[in-house]
């Protein structure tokens, strides 16, 4: 049921349909985890979202800021869920800015290619205690 007309949906509810996450259950979990900021402050579950509302969320390591265009309470395909809102410029440009910040960090620290045997081991517990 998509619908301008309606006033407000449930700020989890909307999450849910706007396909953010799995499950409204685990959208609730965020938002009262904090990761999901309602126009710049912390909120709760129930808050009704509305159009134009700003909101910034947490996910894994990346960090959106989005705009409500549109509010819904059932979930649809995927097309039809990314027209309920739109990321801010600043937003992507973060996102890209650490996505490249973390792909070369990988590329600078790689991992060992074995782990390290007894007494590399031992020199290691010797190295943190000291």
């Amino acid at each position: 049921m998509t619908s301008e007309k309606a006033i407000g949906v449930r700020l989890d509810k909307w999450l849910w349909a706007a396909r953010f996450y799995k499950t409204r259950a685990i959208a609730k979990e965020m938002i009262n985890g904090g990761k999901v900021h309602y126009n710049g402050q912390r909120t709760k579950s129930s808050k009704l979202a509305e159009v134009d509302a700003v909101i910034r969320l947490r996910q894994g390591y990346d960090e959106k800021e989005i705009v409500i265009k549109k509010l819904s309470e059932q979930r649809q395909k995927a097309v039809v869920a990314q027209t309920l809102y739109e990321e801010t410029p600043e937003s992507i440009a973060k996102r890209e800015t650490y996505a490249e910040a973390r792909r070369l960090n990988v590329l600078n620290n790689p991992a060992p290619d074995t782990k390290p045997d007894k007494k590399q081991r031992r020199q290691l517990i010797r190295f943190k205690e000291s």
